[in-house]
């Protein structure tokens, strides 16, 4: 036999009012959850459009050949992927050939600096480690600082974080909403990878 409680539950849950009740309030659930999210979308565009172009950004990044990653003798890379690794002096070359401390073996005939391979004249690449090698070149520095300078105060969040070319060079090659058109189709769906001051060209629809 079944208990009193589980009875009584029964009971309750066969009475049109109850289910009523249990459905108004799911239905309450769900609409103040809806206009708090769209609250929450609200406040954050806001804060993004807080700010005007009255005073110039304050970019953290550091152009600089001589860091400490080299002096220690060791390397940050671009860690995720599964063929091909960058590391932030530029050398890229395949995982296999990847050091203990971070860096390329420059010894392997493999491993190239700065390459461009499969990079545009745009900037955009189609292989995301050539981008940041490519990009790592010290003659890009005037381009990037061009860039900073120009950037979106929409773009603050991504960039403002990076301190240093390599990291700025990490971002800017990773794809973005400025990598696709209609929010699902990248602009250019071979070099998508950009590290250049513009993105990839509308193709036609």
């Amino acid at each position: 036999m079944l208990p009193c409680g589980a009875l009584l539950w029964r009971r309750l849950l066969r009475k049109r009012w109850v289910l009523g009740v249990v459905f108004g309030l799911s239905l309450v659930y769900f609409i103040s959850s809806t206009f708090k999210q769209e609250e929450r979308m609200v406040r954050d565009r806001n804060l993004l459009q807080v700010q005007e172009h009255e005073q110039p950004i304050m970019w953290k990044v550091k152009f600089s050949s001589g860091n400490s990653s080299q002096l220690s003798n060791q390397c940050r890379n671009s860690v995720q992927g599964k063929l091909l690794i960058t590391d932030e002096l530029g050398y890229i070359c395949e995982r296999k050939d990847l050091l203990v401390n971070g860096c390329c073996n420059v010894n392997v005939p493999s491993t190239r600096l700065y390459s461009c391979e499969s990079c545009l004249p745009n900037g955009c690449c189609s292989v995301y480690e050539f981008c940041v090698s490519c990009c790592l070149q010290p003659s890009k520095q005037h381009l990037l600082e061009r860039f900073l300078n120009r950037a979106a105060i929409a773009f603050q969040n991504l960039f403002m974080a990076v301190e240093d070319h390599f990291e700025l060079c990490l971002a800017k090659c990773r794809t973005s909403s400025q990598s696709v058109q209609h929010e699902n189709t990248y602009r250019d769906p071979i070099a998508k990878y950009c590290y250049g001051e513009y993105p990839p060209e509308l193709l036609p629809v």
